[in-house]
């Protein structure tokens, strides 16, 4: 039985692991990567220090209480470095970071921060008189909480560009106006026996010197759709022609769906202004298919800490749940109605993030913040009512900070006091199953996010009904990926990539898991699978991207990923808005 809401957990279990900063997505650093006639390994200048997610390294051989309410065991195995270790990105090196201290993503020489926030959420307020940030603790003195959400039209237009390249060929630019039928940079010269072909490839838009966001990455059947600063873009996957024209909007995208629905839609935030007042509160329903735009409509405020500045957005099922610091509102995504709103429970428990997908609606909520009781609830919801199927009350001093999977549950924790992490497992009725009890350092690839939790918001990390996958780190050579058993937190195998390069986990499928391994600065990346049962674990080669595309393969920033109908996806996350050459927004690669 879980405790009630306002009562803090007892008790601790297990052996949490110290947490030193991590190094963000797949590749270049936060640096802008070198120009192109530079090897990665010599960069034309020192890349910034990329802002830390967790806590500096705690030594010490003994166990500490862990966050679930279970006795502490001392345990065979030292505290170890925790998931987000800094890492190269395709062979970039880094400087040494400042664990610990507050950062702005992109401040050169500022140390690092705690658990990052969230792009798409707004400051935690502390206090009534005072206002302050809050990016490592996750308590908020919270004050009222009110949900809502009027409708309105949005401003958005269609772009004036024309279509996309018509040719099969890679074809430059991103922008609506390739002239198709060339491929400039001579990708696919040249290529390796066995190697595959560079399928498309397009530019970023223009972006302001300051850089911008380009959030999401969704491949249908037909479609690879991207957003990149104004604009929503979409090209068939086999070629690259445009699939439709491009979507612009007035002002900056600033939150998006991460997944897609079952038939194919998003939902895509954008700012209803450009001052420092401005709130991320206009939402455009888009059919990925077919570029149609649905429903529109306004975030509302709710309470006097929790307004729209900022937001998250998740999708289970027909739901779309809308997060603000302090509560969620939730809507029909397929007709914008508004559904229920997740707000202040209990003596002081207001939502703080919200995780969606699998058929299922993850909330954590921050209780009691500034007293005595202050600590995290995980909730499971009922997508499609906001009903509570079951709490889950977490130790005061830990932080909910990531959610790795939904089905099964498996979250990721920090401890600032301690300067430690936890990775814990659920069953399907919210009840502790077991904690990762692996003497490692690991390396999930997550979004360097700002202000809130992000939960959603990692990659290079995947789990099946049974094992969780975690990709080790290694600061030069190759990593491994360390299959973990579910039901006691072991490891049940592992398995070396097949590189001198790190390999991350992408999807588990068909009895395989499907997994990334980095491009050096003068070989493609590949796509290989692993047998997850049975006693052999060995790597076999589904792709090998060509040589001659590996610098730019390298360069992506922030890069997200996916393996989709045989062919290979990568897409920046941020445009660094350099004048100096042409940023590429998405590539992809196929036999």
């Amino acid at each position: 039985m879980t405790q009630p809401p306002n009562q803090p957990p007892q008790g601790g279990f297990g052996a949490p692991q110290d947490q030193p900063p991590h190094g963000g997505g797949f590749g270049a650093p936060q640096s802008p990567p070198p120009p192109p006639a530079q090897p990665p390994q010599a960069p034309a200048q020192p890349p910034q220090p990329q802002p830390g997610y967790g806590y500096p390294s705690q030594p010490g051989p003994y166990a500490q209480p862990g966050p679930y309410g279970q006795p502490a065991q001392p345990g065979p195995y030292a505290p170890q470095p925790g998931p987000y270790a800094a890492q190269p990105g395709y062979g970039h090196p880094q400087q040494p970071q400042y664990p610990g201290q507050p950062q702005y993503p992109g401040a050169p020489g500022t140390p690092p921060a705690g658990p990052p926030a969230s792009k798409g959420r707004t400051a935690l307020i502390i206090g009534a008189a005072a206002a302050a940030l809050l990016v490592i603790g996750g308590t908020v003195y919270a004050v009222t909480s009110d949900g809502g959400g009027g409708k309105k039209k949005p401003v958005a237009e269609k772009s004036d560009d024309g279509k996309q390249s018509s040719s099969g060929k890679p074809a430059d630019p991103g922008n609506g106006k390739g002239n198709g039928g060339a491929d400039p940079e001579n990708l696919n010269d040249g290529r390796k026996p066995g190697e595959a072909k560079v399928l498309w490839y397009k530019s970023a838009p223009d972006a302001p010197g300051s850089g911008a966001d380009a959030p999401g990455m969704w491949i249908t059947g037909t479609t690879a759709v991207k957003a990149a600063y104004k604009q929503v873009f979409a090209y068939n996957v086999g070629n690259g022609n445009a699939a439709w024209d491009p979507i612009a909007f007035p002002q900056k995208i600033c939150a998006v769906t991460p997944q897609k629905t079952a038939d194919d839609k998003i939902v895509v935030a954008y700012m209803n202004g450009v001052s420092s007042r401005a709130k991320c509160n206009q939402l455009q329903q888009i059919d990925l298919d077919t570029g149609k735009k649905g429903w529109s409509g306004e975030v509302a405020d709710g309470g006097l800490f929790d307004s729209a500045i900022s937001i998250e957005l998740t999708v289970s099922g027909k739901t779309l749940m809308v997060g603000r610091s302090e509560s969620g509102t939730a809507y029909d995504i397929d007709s914008g109605r508004k559904l229920y709103d997740k707000e202040k429970y209990g003596s002081a428990c207001f939502p703080a993030g919200f995780a969606g997908g699998s058929g299922r609606l993850v909330q954590v909520a921050s209780c009691g913040a500034g007293g005595s009781n202050a600590h995290d609830e995980l909730q499971e919801l009922d997508p499609a009512t906001g009903k509570v199927k079951w709490t889950q009350p977490v130790k005061k001093g830990w932080q909910v900070s990531r959610v790795y999977s939904l089905d099964p549950l498996v979250v990721y924790l920090t401890n600032q006091d301690k300067k430690a992490w936890n990775i814990s497992t659920f069953t399907k009725a919210g009840k502790f199953r077991s904690e990762v009890k692996v003497d490692e350092k690991f390396a999930p690839r997550c979004d360097l996010s700002f202000l809130a939790r992000d939960l959603q918001g990692c990659q290079g990390v995947a789990a099946d009904a049974d094992t969780l996958y975690l990709p080790t780190n290694a600061t030069t050579g190759a990593n491994q990926i360390v299959a973990i058993s579910l039901a006691n937190g072991k490891a049940k195998w592992r398995v070396k990539s097949p590189a001198d390069e790190s390999m991350f986990p992408i999807r588990t499928e068909g009895g395989k898991l499907i997994a990334y391994v980095q491009p050096s600065y003068d070989t493609g990346g590949q796509i290989v699978s692993v047998p997850v049962t049975g006693g052999s674990h060995g790597t076999t080669k589904l792709l090998q991207n060509p040589s001659g595309s590996a610098e730019i393969e390298n360069s992506f920033f922030q890069g997200a990923i996916d393996w989709a109908g045989g062919r290979f996806y990568i897409s920046s996350t941020r445009l660094t808005g350099s004048d100096s050459s042409k940023e590429k927004l998405m590539m992809a690669f196929g036999k």
